[in-house]
């Protein structure tokens, strides 16, 4: 009986102790555990997701190139939102009804339960007034968020736009975006995305029952800090990024500077251009469909995208390739009786220059010499037949970086034009050698090159032999961190020995009486450059800039491309060198300053394009169009608000 009554108080004090573990562990999870509270999403506590600002932009000397400021958006649960006086809410935010409709449909059709973004970028002031009677609208509340803004409102191209997160950005994301969040859709803004966005943070905000925020829930124990995101050091030289754009104003073409010791992008000029600051805020959307009817193109990136014959730029880099065969040598002449005839095929000469050698053949832009150099490339005993010269030829052009992406840190960056053998042995069958592809010797025919190409092709002959991968961004973060491919030396494969003959050349055509780019010269510093006068089949010739300065110890390397502007020493070469005299002495000579407001104020745009009577064939385009996505039209009509109920 003993056993049994012993049990009895055992088995009592079991249940006893169950019971008071059951009733502390709820209370524990009712009352005491303010993670299990939060969890529960009680109606009067919500996230509240903070948005870092992006990283600041900054030119080279760390002037700001892109900042940020604060804007607001108006977020809304649906399922808690009760009625109201919608029209009031219309009046202080200014929308319409039929935008407030559609607005709610949308959200509501994301998710009743979640916030969503009912309007967007609100302003302080607009922010101020709707924060006082917040408490007067029932499941809306507002976050806040910085947009971009472009205080010197220059370098579009470069710096790129945000827009909303797609659903395929979302998806691609691994769960980082979510819908209503903004990403970099172009420029440096994509390309550095996940550094420039930072990371989100989260507060747990409490409202009472008016709708009213009293604060962050338990003093802010459980939210998580924003983080701004990593700040960039450009390479480009706001100062010269301004001249730049000022003398391509009311003109089509492009200007690259490159510094060649480091690679470093010093000016990239598309033009024409736009006002980067008309991609932000509310009507980015009207901005951007009134941009797209510019007939020349304003998104085109004329310096990675654009298509242009090199021309007689190109002439330095064949007689390099010449030097180093060994196929030429620097006082080996040829005959120019004012043209070079090859079976069917003549290339006409600017002038008679008679017996001429190399140093006068660069100096002269003389195209007879450039054909006879590209004859002995092509013809030499070594190759069993001119097809496989050829092919060799092309591949050590490639070195260069013509035909072949240079790997800027933008997206959407071409590859430039220039074919294998192959391609022409299906084109014209066996039968063909160096006098069917002759255009080639002068930089003409099926041959394409970027800007950003051109002047890295001065960068390579300013350092006698190699190039540093050009790139846009020269520091990353408080650490000032470089990518490691942006020291790295590539070499073309010639010897620096082969470059003085070819620099003597360049010399000579911007400082001697005979040169075809004095217009380029600049006092107490020796320029060495080549003008190029580039076929445009749709008008007037293109004019074509490329050259470095000084000669010794080359501190810039420049591509200036006017499109329709006729001869490169008109206004190309002028204008490379006030940008050179502008970076390498802190400013341009006074007595030039009346021929640069000159040159600012000329208009050299192509002519408008005459009716279509039937569509263009393809491929007939000195620059080909890029496709570029079109933004949604944030247009809305205003309306007297009327007072609608949930």
């Amino acid at each position: 009986m003993d056993n049994l009554f012993n049990r009895k108080y055992v088995i009592q004090v079991l249940f006893i102790v169950v019971a008071l573990i059951l009733l502390g562990t709820l209370f524990y999870i009712q009352v005491a555990s303010e993670k299990y509270f939060i969890a529960a999403e009680s109606n009067v506590l919500k996230k509240i997701y903070t948005f870092p600002a992006r990283g600041v932009i900054y030119d080279r000397n760390e002037k700001p190139l892109a900042q940020n400021e604060a804007v607001y958006d108006l977020m809304v649960i649906p399922n808690q939102v009760k009625e109201f006086d919608t029209a009031a809410l219309c009046r202080i935010i200014d929308i319409d009804m039929k935008r407030f409709a559609r607005n709610f449909n949308k959200a509501s059709a994301q998710s009743r339960y979640q916030p969503s973004i009912f309007e967007r970028q609100l302003s302080v002031q607009v922010y101020a007034t709707l924060s006082e009677q917040l408490s007067r609208f029932p499941g809306f509340f507002v976050q806040s968020r910085t947009i971009r803004h472009y205080p010197d409102s220059v370098a579009a191209h470069f710096l790129g736009y945000i827009k909303e997160v797609s659903p395929l950005d979302i998806q691609n994301s691994e769960g980082y975006y979510r819908s209503g969040d903004y990403i970099g859709k172009s420029g440096v803004e994509k390309s550095y995305e996940t550094l420039l966005r930072g990371e989100r943070g989260i507060v747990n905000m409490m409202y009472d029952v008016r709708n009213v925020p009293k604060g962050s829930y338990a003093e802010g124990r459980f939210d998580t800090a924003a983080v701004s995101g990593d700040r960039l050091i450009s390479s480009l030289d706001l100062k010269l990024q301004k001249l730049g754009e000022d003398l391509m104003r009311n003109k089509v073409g492009s200007i690259v500077a490159i510094e060649p010791a480091s690679g470093e992008i010093l000016a990239f000029v598309s033009s024409p251009t736009y006002d980067p600051n008309l991609m932000v805020g509310r009507s980015q959307g009207n901005n951007y469909m009134e941009l797209l009817k510019n007939p020349n193109r304003v998104f085109n990136i004329r310096p990675i995208q654009g298509y242009y014959s090199p021309g007689s730029s190109f002439k330095p880099l064949d007689a390099l390739l010449g030097l180093q065969e060994g196929v030429i040598d620097p006082s080996m002449t040829f005959n120019c009786p004012g043209y070079f005839k090859v079976g069917g095929h003549t290339v006409k000469c600017e002038h008679v220059d008679g017996n001429i050698a190399l140093r006068m053949g660069l100096a002269r832009s003389c195209n007879t010499y450039a054909c006879y150099v590209f004859q002995k490339l092509l013809t030499q005993r070594k190759y069993p037949n001119q097809r496989v010269a050829y092919d060799e030829w092309q591949k050590k052009v490639r070195k260069f970086g013509l035909g072949e992406k240079l790997g800027i840190d933008l997206p959407s960056e071409r590859n430039g034009r220039l074919y294998d053998a192959a391609y022409y042995s299906g084109k014209y069958s066996k039968y063909w050698n160096y006098g069917t592809v002759i255009s080639l010797a002068i930089g003409q025919g099926e041959m394409d090159a970027t800007p950003l190409q051109m002047a890295n092709i001065m960068a390579i002959i300013a350092n006698r032999g190699y190039y540093i991968k050009p790139h846009l961004v020269k520091a990353i973060g408080k650490n000032r961190v470089i990518k490691k491919e942006y020291v790295k030396k590539n070499y073309v494969d010639v010897e620096a020995r082969h470059f003085e003959p070819v620099i003597d050349g360049m010399q000579d055509a911007v400082n001697a009486p005979w040169g075809t780019a004095i217009q380029s010269r600049i006092d107490g510093i020796v320029m060495c450059g080549k003008t190029g006068t580039v076929q445009n089949p749709r008008g007037k010739n293109h004019s074509v800039f490329i050259g470095f300065a000084p000669r010794d110890n080359p501190k810039i390397a420049i591509a200036v491309i006017v499109e329709n502007a006729g001869y490169g020493s008109t206004y190309a070469a002028p204008i490379a060198s006030y940008i050179a005299e502008q970076y390498l002495k802190g400013e341009v000579s006074k007595y030039k300053l009346a021929q640069v407001a000159w040159m600012k104020s000329q208009v050299i745009l192509p002519e408008p394009p005459k009716p279509k009577v039937k569509p263009k064939p393809k491929g007939t385009d000195s620059i080909e169009k890029v496709t570029t996505p079109v933004l949604p039209d944030q247009n809305h009509t205003k309306s007297k608000p009327i007072q609608i109920t949930q």
